[in-house]
């Protein structure tokens, strides 16, 4: 395979024609979930949108203007899949999202940078990568990758972007050509066709690549290594960032820093100490809070029973209440046969109630209750527990049960 978008990664536009197009379903990304969807499956003579491949995600883009969802790799072809059906031979204008282009090319260049420093300088081998859509990740084969050596392949990737090097681009057409030996590779899929493609760094890496790349390392600008986390199988994951990626990660940080800046009223470099201090005071206060709000619910308790003109039902409503609250409130009540509906929470934002008393009476009344609020919940131990958006319906809840007691 070896299309246009291969032979020309910074080709942004391209006309060709259709060499098929027909009905199909596929399934696309919405906002980090995957839904079906009824689409065209389009083949053309050739493109510059790259189909996933390699480590490397989909490029995105338009035909005629019409978005292009997804691009697959089948075999020697690119399938594109739109939602608009277009005619056989026809002729289509094809226009590339460069940005996401560029970024892909950027990271997946700095991939093949750091794999080979790394396999050089330690002997440790790529076994796979990851791009994802903020932090890339390389898994390599060992166990560890120390501060000193993250530094150390750091300042070489770099020094290496400096030196103006140029990556180039081969293609083998016989996938047994002697010179492929020479190359790293993880292995061409199965229903590979066509010429081999080799990428390389001059003097540093040869490999074998489907994946879109830059001319040029000083096009990566520059790579930052973030960390490592342990991975599969008694290997480690390496985290870095390159490129434009890289300093939108710098703005984004520098912005951050800004706002806990004002936030905790103190110097940058001691943002961790007035953190952890902030947070430390915050959980020392819920937890003197969430004692006074058992001691409330106690009280609460205490006052309905001490009560001249008590109620037969308890009704009761705390803003600021949580689930521990109306447990201890229940509890302090005690007396199974009382009725009992306990809402907590804002009327806007929505809250939590249980709803207690005879067996009878909760198997009867828990799901119209928790119907009214228009929430969500469950029986459990002679209770009816839920959560709910429509708080401020409490009175037809309490209308609801004295109407069943025969109470109005």
């Amino acid at each position: 395979m070896s299309l246009m978008c291969q032979q020309n990664s910074y080709l942004k536009e391209l006309n060709t024609h259709v060499k098929s197009c027909k009905a199909a379903s596929s399934y696309v990304s919405n906002d980090g979930k995957l839904i079906k969807i009824q689409c065209f499956e389009v083949i053309l003579e050739d493109t510059i949108l790259f189909p996933e491949g390699g480590g490397q995600p989909d490029d995105r883009g338009t035909i005629n203007d019409i978005p292009v969802l997804r691009v697959l790799r089948v075999g020697e072809n690119a399938v594109h899949f739109i939602q608009s059906e277009i005619q056989e031979n026809a002729k289509v204008f094809v226009k590339l999202d460069w940005p996401r282009r560029f970024d892909h090319m950027q990271q997946h260049t700095a991939q093949h940078l750091i794999t080979a420093i790394i396999d050089q300088t330690f002997g440790y081998q790529t076994t796979s990568w990851s791009l994802g859509t903020d932090i890339v990740s390389i898994e390599l084969n060992t166990h560890s990758l120390s501060s000193d050596q993250m530094v150390e392949i750091e300042t070489k990737v770099n020094e290496c972007i400096r030196n103006n090097i140029a990556v180039l681009t081969t293609l083998y057409k016989d996938k047994d050509d002697p010179e492929l030996t020479k190359s790293r590779c993880l292995g061409l899929p199965n229903d590979h066709v066509g010429p081999v493609r080799m990428v390389a760094i001059e003097g540093i890496d040869n490999a074998l690549c489907c994946g879109t790349h830059a001319s040029n390392l000083t096009h990566v600008q520059a790579i930052k290594l973030l960390e490592t986390e342990k991975g599969k199988k008694n290997k480690v994951n390496l985290k870095f960032i390159a490129g434009q990626r890289l300093l939108q990660f710098v703005g984004q940080s520098y912005q951050r820093e800004r706002t806990l800046t004002a936030i905790l009223k103190g110097p940058q470099d001691k943002q961790c100490e007035l953190a952890d201090k902030a947070i430390r005071g915050w959980k020392a206060l819920q937890k003197t809070c969430n004692l006074q709000l058992r001691e409330i619910a106690t009280l609460e308790a205490t006052l309905f029973k001490q009560s001249a003109h008590k109620e037969t039902i308890f009704i009761h409503h705390r803003k600021d209440g949580d689930n521990d609250y109306m447990s201890v409130l229940v509890a302090a009540l005690g007396n199974e046969n009382l009725p009992k509906l306990i809402t907590v929470g804002d009327d806007k934002e929505g809250g939590m109630f249980v709803f207690a008393g005879p067996d009878h009476l909760v198997q009867d009344l828990g799901k119209q209750i928790c119907d009214v609020f228009e929430g969500k919940g469950a029986p459990s131990k002679s209770m009816f527990r839920g959560k709910t958006s429509k708080l401020a319906n409490r009175k037809k809840a309490e209308k609801l049960i004295r109407e069943y007691l025969k109470l109005e």
